[in-house]
Order: structure tokens, then C-alpha cells, then sequence
């Protein structure tokens, strides 16, 4: 028998580590990727969405939406993702049963014929900004009837009847765009809610010439001049296929809270996973594990049409919080080099990944530590699943290339 670390199946969740075949050429311009190439060659492909070009909200959302079981029965899931009240929950709030949007304060900067919407995250929105901006958005979305929620200065919630089944576009999906097709609408009839631009407009008046805008435009910073809405839904029962979540996302996150999981932020690398992950469990000979109870149980030798999680929807019956539960951690060091189209640095995040995640997870796999790696690669209206194993690393006669993955 063998000894491994506990977290034995990984799965890598990697926003915007796809591109578009047109971009592919030079987003990978001068990569070498061995470990990955191996993988991705050997590999079973468990599901590959296309999606379209128009979707609100994007893959990897959509992705952990499904995972964890958040869209409400009979939801069209090609373009759902009601992540607001999870992350309210991973931001200290309580959902309840309300229906809630996340709001965010942005800066749409106009172009020569339309507005555009620029990354909320480029803004370095500091606490303090946030806070004496929301002080003066608060009494207007109030007087409106409207129940909000900021457990963080520069992402709130809000909830009321006037904003109905209002849909609204993820600020990533939106970014770097024209944004009047993004704009929030009713998801039935296509209209826009009076009651959402009455709030926004008062909010921009009232940001108008604010300190604060003033005080940044002095430091040759965008004022933040309007508010964005978006992931409108209500929390549902949920329950994770992953044993443990790792993640800065405040949807991944309050999913896995929601489903009772541990969670955290994601290890710097690999070998600080193995660092973390100071328990071990026995395998014996043919891959079943041995727990601390000392009975072994058999891998589950047939395919896994839902990639390395465990419970009743891909057949497993495992506890996912028992030792082989999969781990799941989600990196995103690519998110803000591909809305900006700084190919240069999204090539030195592809690197990075490959050295501390790739290449070791590779020889986990290899020595048998890792028996099983999944990951779902996404770009921005699609994403690719795999899974690989020690056994399918021997399958030579396997021979994907990474180009085959590209999204249209």
C-alpha cells in the first residue's frame, strides 16, 4: 500500500484561460506547454459548451451554477446564472428567501458613438470611495422601496418587487463593449425596467461632481459614474459534488457555504496544496482506498459524464466529504488580461499556472499521489472539461491537441 494526500481528486476551475480561435495565435504566441500538452492529449473529455456570442453571464459562472445545483427547476441553464445570493452569503450576508441582484459601481467611459463599460475591478475602487458613494446611492435606492444589503463597501445586493425578472449581463461579459445590448431587461418581454433606470440615473446625478470622483480624476483615475446590475436570482437548496472549495470568487465561495463545504482562498501553487493537505489516506493495491476506519472502497472503474465530483448526479455514492471527495480550486489570473487584451501578460499567467500547477500535477499523476485531475478550461462564451487519470496517461494512442479546444 501507498499513502496520498487527502485531496486525491483536484479539479481546476480557469476563467478566461481559453481563447478564441481568433486570438489563440497570438495569445499563445511563444508558449511552450509540455505538461499541459500531455494532459489535454491523454485526457477523456467529459463536456465541451460553445455557447454564443450574445450570453449574459459566462462560462465558468454558468459552470458552478450547474455543479452545485443553483438553477431553479425548469431554467433555461444556457444562459443562468442567479449566483446574487451566494455571493451576498460569502460576503457575511444572509439571502433568506428573497430573490436579490449584485450591484456594483463601474465607470462607463464614452467612446465616439457609445458607452462603454470598463473592468469594475481596474477601478482599485478603494473601501473608504465605496463607502461615502453608497452613502449617498443609499436613501435613493431606499425611497424606491428597495431592500439593500452592502456587507462590502463596493459590491452590494439589492432586493425588490420592482425589479421583477429583470436580467442583467455579468460586468466581465460586458466589459470592454458597447454596452446597450447589456443593459438590464425584463427576460420575458425584452423590455427595460423603468424602475432600474430611474435608480440609475439618480445615482449618476447624484455621483456627479462627487468628492470622491473629483479626488480620483485629480489622481488621473476614472470617476465612478454609474452602477451595475446583474446575477439576479434566489438562493436555492444546494449541495456540492466537491469535498473542499478553494477560491476568491464570491459565488464559488458562497456556494460551497451554502452547501455546507469548507473553503478558502486558493493555494499559491501545488505543492501548497500537498502542504495543505497534511492528512493522508492508504491505497491499496487496484486503487481502493483505505480511510481511517481501515475498510477500503473500490474506485468507480466506468466513465464520469460529469467530471471528478462525487453524489448522485454522475452516479457516484462516495460522500464528498469523505477522503476520496474531489477538490475543487478556481484560479483566475487570467480574467483581466483577456477583457484588456493584454496578451503579453495573459502568456506570463499561462506560465505561471504551468509551473505551479500543470507540470506538479502532472508528476502527481504520474506517481500515482493524484489519482485523478480534472479541468475545465473557459473562455468567454464557452468552456472544455476534462479528466485525466494515471491509467489514461498510459493511453499513447490518445492525441488531442490543445487547438482542438478553441471556441469559434
Amino acid at each position: 500500500m501507498r499513502s496520498i494526500m487527502l485531496a486525491n481528486r483536484l479539479h481546476l476551475l480557469l476563467p478566461f484561460a481559453l481563447p478564441a480561435a481568433a486570438d489563440a495565435s497570438t495569445a499563445l504566441h511563444d508558449i511552450r506547454s509540455p505538461a499541459l500538452d500531455r494532459l489535454i492529449a491523454r485526457a477523456t473529455l467529459v463536456e465541451r459548451v460553445v455557447g454564443e456570442d450574445f450570453q449574459r453571464t459566462l462560462p465558468h459562472e454558468r459552470w458552478v451554477a450547474r455543479q452545485f445545483g443553483a438553477l431553479p427547476a425548469g431554467a433555461a441553464a444556457a444562459d443562468e446564472a442567479p449566483l446574487a445570493p451566494y455571493m451576498l452569503r460569502a460576503d457575511g450576508g444572509d439571502p433568506g428567501d428573497a430573490t436579490w441582484a449584485c450591484v456594483q459601481p463601474v465607470h462607463v467611459r464614452i467612446a465616439h458613438d457609445h458607452l462603454v463599460l470598463i473592468d469594475p475591478a481596474s477601478l482599485d475602487l478603494s473601501d473608504d470611495e465605496a463607502g461615502a458613494l453608497l452613502a449617498v446611492a443609499r436613501p435613493l435606492i431606499e425611497e424606491l422601496g428597495v431592500r439593500i444589503e452592502a456587507p462590502k463597501p463596493a459590491r452590494w445586493y439589492l432586493s425588490g418587487d420592482g425589479f421583477g425578472s429583470l436580467a442583467g449581463a455579468s460586468p466581465l461579459r460586458a466589459s470592454g463593449r458597447n454596452i446597450e445590448i447589456w443593459l438590464p431587461h425584463e427576460a420575458h418581454s425584452g423590455e427595460r425596467s423603468r424602475a432600474w433606470m430611474k435608480l440609475q440615473n439618480e445615482v449618476q446625478m447624484a455621483w456627479f461632481e462627487h468628492p470622491v470622483n473629483e479626488a480620483r480624476e485629480a489622481r488621473g483615475l476614472p470617476a465612478v459614474n454609474s452602477i451595475w446590475f446583474h446575477a439576479q436570482g434566489a438562493a436555492q437548496p444546494v449541495r456540492s459534488p466537491f469535498a473542499r472549495v478553494y477560491s476568491d470568487a464570491a459565488a464559488t465561495r458562497g456556494l460551497a457555504m451554502s452547501a455546507g463545504v469548507g473553503t478558502g482562498a486558493p493555494p499559491a501553487s501545488f505543492a501548497a496544496l500537498s502542504a495543505l493537505s497534511g492528512d493522508r489516506v492508504t491505497v491499496a493495491p487496484g486503487g481502493a482506498t483505505v480511510d481511517g476506519t481501515g475498510v477500503a472502497t473500490s474506485r468507480d472503474p466506468g466513465g464520469d459524464t460529469n467530471g471528478p465530483t462525487n453524489g448522485p448526479t454522475n452516479g457516484r455514492t462516495k460522500d464528498a466529504n469523505g477522503p476520496t471527495g474531489a477538490t475543487l480550486i478556481e484560479l483566475d489570473p487570467f480574467s483581466a488580461p483577456y477583457i484588456e487584451q493584454d496578451w503579453a501578460r495573459w502568456n506570463d499567467a499561462f506560465a505561471a499556472v504551468q509551473t505551479d500547477w500543470f507540470e506538479p500535477a502532472l508528476a502527481a499523476l504520474q506517481s500515482g499521489q493524484l489519482l485523478e485531475l480534472g479541468l475545465t478550461l473557459c473562455g468567454d462564451t464557452g468552456s472544455v472539461t476534462l479528466t485525466v487519470t494515471r491509467a489514461d496517461l498510459r493511453k499513447f494512442w490518445r492525441r488531442r491537441v490543445l487547438a482542438s479546444l478553441f471556441i469559434e
